[in-house]
């Protein structure tokens, strides 16, 4: 059984159109740096896995669909590379502090469900997402969340 996972983006950084037309519609998911969420791309992602993609910091914030787990926790190489916005002087190759996963796109929802809309779904309400506060770019999602999340758009 695959394990369940909401990933979060600012489309106005990488947005599901963007996963879209990345080819083979796979990318890797760089640039976290929270510890927390790195924890879980490294210790704990699995090929298989699925996870929504979130739009965050969007009008409205929401889940734009679903991807899947192709490459399980690897180090993020962005961190060693001065020119990217992600890089990390202080991230070593020889210890990487900073760890990505691929994903590949499942489904593109026909519309966002917004954040509003998941705060008043019953069954959501301890969901990581729907919690203030829950800031973390990478969290974890429960079987049954991930079954409720997907009844509002089937």
């Amino acid at each position: 059984m695959p394990s369940y996972w909401l990933l979060k983006s600012e489309p106005s950084v990488f947005s599901i159109d963007d996963l879209r037309a990345a080819p083979s519609q796979t990318t890797s998911w760089e640039g976290v740096r929270n510890y927390q969420a790195r924890n879980f791309l490294r210790d704990a992602m699995r090929v298989g896995d699925l996870a929504f993609f979130y739009h965050s910091n969007a009008a409205p914030p929401g889940i734009a669909g679903v991807v899947e787990v192709t490459r399980a926790g690897y180090p993020d190489h962005t961190a060693f590379d001065p020119a990217s916005r992600y890089y990390d002087p202080r991230s070593d190759p020889a210890q990487p502090t900073w760890f990505m996963v691929d994903v590949k796109l499942v489904r593109a929802f026909p519309r966002i469900l917004p954040l509003e809309e998941l705060k008043r779904t019953p069954g959501l309400e301890n969901m990581l997402v729907t919690r203030r506060g829950a800031r973390l770019s990478v969290q974890p999602v429960t079987e049954a969340e991930w079954r409720a999340v997907l009844s509002l758009i089937d």
